[in-house]
């Protein structure tokens, strides 16, 4: 797979130095004169990153963040500046920033940003490709064994959830059974990490999972 490193700089010069400086790692590059300009042509893969400039006519680098938050969220997004001040990079780490370095930048710290920034975009594509996995197995499941694994996960009974669903505590045992067998997992805790890294259920501490899911429930 191609790692694109995506250049945001309204200066054309220092734009087309670094392309060439980047480059030089291995890696492909485009480049865009303005936030406008790189919306108007968004990536299909997002694998890569962006280096985006603090300060430009139009659109601004934390206004272009904000955007790209939805746009492409997997994208690693570093600012680069020549007018950084504590308080701008401040507000970028907390809106999501990979990094934020000042102009001019060393040949070193730059792939160095750049290496840190793909490792974590990796990290994300990863988890969102399991997310994804997860989630075609659960829409497996028939509308009444998603009824059975969402009283499950919150950690209703067997006897509990047949009551809920008006049925026979064996016609839930054999409902858990297909879920398990549908889903890959030996346990009913299994089941709740399951539900809640797709958000279905609020993250359980593993104490009061244990207390809620005994051995045998």
């Amino acid at each position: 797979m191609e790692l694109f490193i995506h250049i945001i700089d309204d200066d054309a010069s220092f734009r087309t130095a670094l392309g060439r400086l980047v480059e030089t790692y291995g890696f492909r590059v485009s480049g865009y004169q303005s936030g406008e300009d790189f919306l108007a042509q968004l990536p299909e893969s997002e694998a890569g990153c962006i280096l985006l400039d603090l300060r430009m006519p139009g659109l601004s680098g934390p206004e272009l963040q904000d955007r790209l938050a939805q746009a492409v969220p997997l994208l690693p997004l570093v600012f680069l500046t020549g007018q950084g001040t504590i308080a701008a990079s401040v507000q970028a780490m907390k809106a999501g920033a990979d990094d934020f370095l000042e102009k001019p930048i060393s040949s070193k710290t730059l792939r160095d940003v750049i290496d840190r920034a793909l490792a974590h975009n990796e990290t994300k594509r990863a988890g969102r490709d399991q997310l994804q996995a997860l989630q075609a197995k659960l829409s497996n499941l028939t509308p009444r064994e998603m009824q059975v694994f969402d009283l499950v996960v919150r950690g209703r009974r067997n006897k509990q959830v047949a009551y809920d669903l008006n049925t026979s505590e064996r016609t839930i045992k054999a409902h858990r059974h297909n879920i398990m067998e549908k889903l890959g997992v030996a346990s009913i805790a299994e089941m709740v990490s399951i539900a809640e890294r797709l958000g279905r259920v609020q993250w359980i501490r593993p104490e009061t999972r244990a207390a809620f899911f005994p051995k045998g429930q």
